[in-house]
């Protein structure tokens, strides 16, 4: 009780763990997005073709390597991957008109193309998290000829059931024109309230949380790491946040086979790669009926559901993700090829 009491008062002293902290290179640069490579183990990689990992827009990159001990991304590299990651930087003013086929058809191409490069293979395997798994869903019916493999985790597809938030945004007064017309850069500010309404007492659920387990010095950094993360939002490209609201959460048309993306249709039966769909059983951002549909919707031959108990956020970087969620996504990639080298 003492040291419970003791951390909980001296909590706003207490420092921030590193976040983003496996060390890694810039190997690409464009605007705001850059992307990056981690560095691997000298003594062989677990498999030959390298893992690009695509995160959502609306939140930054390092979800994905929180702090050293609850990160993915240095999981993936103490395996024995060659780990690349999408960093999609801070938008400004000037990135306003920046639109959805910008970002899901022509920089995620570039970012494949210059990890294939970089690893001399044909193909990446490929994760997206979130909003970042649509657009790789996208990019991969387009474009699949350097996409080894598909790991959709938490990614929204089926948006007509994509539960409050898109009750929210076809509401007849919700108006997605004037909205982006008169911001022209979403405001980050926007983006947090928003997905926050969709659990208005998390914030009493988080505080209860952190008062039964003060205690405990690892999960105070681990929680101070994903507060840090959780506030550290960034605005979106207003046209980009256009026609994600219109074309997806109000008509629901990458579903239906109707959405438009680098001119072409996209038809979610032409991802034909060995395709991986992570759901989590408590996410009110990305409901599990919103997500699992892409396993109806494409065209693979080999495709696999795992879904996983947790939210949104913490059912990816949780301990119990470190240890079940994580391997299981490793293994599927192993399984893919056979192996190059010792672990």
């Amino acid at each position: 009780m003492l040291t419970r009491l003791k951390n909980l008062a001296t909590l706003h002293r207490r420092a921030v763990p590193p976040v983003g902290a496996t060390p890694h290179a810039v190997v690409h640069a464009e605007n705001k997005w850059r992307l990056l490579r981690y560095h691997a183990r000298p003594q062989g990689l677990a498999v030959a073709a390298p893992v690009l990992l695509v995160p959502s827009l609306i939140n930054r990159h390092y979800v994905l390597d929180l702090t050293p001990g609850k990160s993915f991304a240095e999981f993936l590299v103490g395996q024995g991957f060659d780990v690349f990651c999408v960093d999609w930087g801070r938008p400004d003013a000037e990135d306003r008109h920046v639109t959805f086929d910008a970002i899901a058809d022509r920089a995620l191409g570039r970012a494949l193309r210059r990890v294939c490069d970089l690893s001399g293979q044909p193909q990446a395997h490929v994760l997206g998290y979130c909003l970042g798994g649509t657009l790789t869903a996208i990019h991969a019916a387009l474009h699949p000829e350097r996409v080894a493999s598909l790991c959709c985790v938490a990614a929204p597809i089926a948006f007509a059931e994509a539960g409050i938030m898109r009750t929210w945004l076809t509401a007849p007064g919700f108006d997605i024109d004037a909205l982006v017309d008169g911001f022209g850069l979403m405001p980050a500010a926007f983006l947090q309230f928003s997905f926050q309404m969709l659990r208005p007492t998390l914030g009493l659920s988080k505080a209860v949380h952190l008062i039964d387990r003060a205690w405990n010095d690892k999960f105070l950094d681990g929680w101070l790491a994903l507060e840090t993360w959780a506030n550290d939002n960034v605005a979106i490209p207003g046209e980009f946040y256009r026609t994600y609201v219109r074309d997806l959460y109000q008509r629901d048309l990458l579903r239906q086979g109707r959405l438009l993306a680098g001119g072409r249709r996209v038809d979610l039966g032409e991802i034909r790669c060995p395709l991986l769909v992570v759901t989590f059983t408590v996410d009110a951002i990305a409901p599990a009926a919103c997500c699992a549909p892409l396993l109806d919707l494409a065209g693979s031959a080999d495709k696999r559901r795992v879904e996983f108990d947790g939210s949104h956020v913490g059912g990816m970087t949780s301990s119990p993700a470190a240890k079940g969620l994580w391997p299981q996504m490793a293994g599927f990639w192993m399984g893919q090829e056979s192996p190059r080298g010792p672990l």
